[in-house]
C-alpha cells in the first residue's frame, strides 16, 4: 500500500536533514501527523518565518535578521581581530569561552573538493574583502582540525599572506583535565610542538 502523495512529499522533504534516512523520515512524518499535529504546524510556521526573515550578516556572514548582526554592530568588540570559523555553531562555542572579544567571519562550510565545495561555496571572496578593509590587523583561523579544516586553513592563510595580512591559527593540544596516558599520540605530538614559555 502506498502513502498518500502529500505524505510521501513530507517524507521526502524530511530526508533533506543531515543523518535522516528513509526510515527515520517515515517515523518522523508519522509522528508529526499522528501524535503532534500542533507541533508540526509550529514547525512549519517557524521554518517559513526563518526562510523569509533570516539572511546573512554583511560583515561576518553569520545568520542574521538585520543587514549587520548585533555582534558586528557592537561597539565593545575588538575590530582589529577577525576569527574565521566554519559554522555558526563554532562561533557560539568560541563565544561561550568568554576569552575572545574580536570579530568573526563564518565560512558556512569548509573546502571539500570531493563534495564539490570550493572557494566560492565558502565565501572566500567576501572574507578577503573583509580582511583587507584596513581595520583588521590579524586573522585567526579557527577551522576544525579535520583534513578538510586543515586544508581550508592552509588555503586561506596562503591567500591572506600574499596580501600582507597577519595570520594565526588556534592552538591544539591536551584537553583541560586530560591525562597524558589517555591522549592519542597525534594530539600529544601537537601539544609538544605548540608549547609556550611558562
Amino acid at each position: 500500500m502506498k502513502n498518500p502523495p502529500a505524505l510521501e512529499q513530507l517524507i521526502e522533504s524530511l530526508r533533506c536533514l543531515p543523518g535522516v534516512g528513509p526510515k527515520s523520515a517515515l517515523r518522523m512524518a508519522y509522528h508529526l501527523l499522528q501524535r503532534d499535529r500542533q507541533g508540526a504546524s509550529g514547525l512549519a510556521n517557524s521554518l517559513q518565518t526563518a526562510l523569509q526573515s533570516v539572511g546573512h550578516c554583511e560583515l561576518c556572514n553569520n545568520f542574521s535578521e538585520q543587514p549587520v548582526c548585533p555582534l558586528c554592530s557592537s561597539e565593545r568588540r575588538e575590530t582589529s581581530q577577525l576569527c574565521v570559523v566554519e559554522m555558526p555553531t563554532d562561533l557560539m562555542m568560541l563565544e561561550q569561552t568568554q576569552s575572545y572579544n574580536g570579530m568573526y567571519f563564518v565560512l558556512m562550510g569548509r573546502l571539500s573538493p570531493l563534495d564539490g565545495i570550493g572557494p566560492k561555496e565558502i565565501n572566500l571572496d567576501k572574507l578577503i574583502r573583509r580582511a583587507q578593509d584596513g581595520i583588521v590587523k590579524e586573522v585567526i583561523l579557527a577551522t576544525n582540525y579535520t583534513n578538510e579544516g586543515e586544508a581550508t586553513a592552509h588555503y586561506i592563510s596562503e591567500l591572506l599572506k600574499l596580501r600582507g595580512i597577519s595570520v594565526s591559527r588556534i592552538a591544539r593540544g591536551l584537553p583541560m583535565g586530560g591525562e597524558i596516558e589517555y591522549v592519542d599520540s597525534g594530539t600529544l605530538s601537537y601539544a609538544l610542538q605548540g608549547r609556550r614559555q611558562y
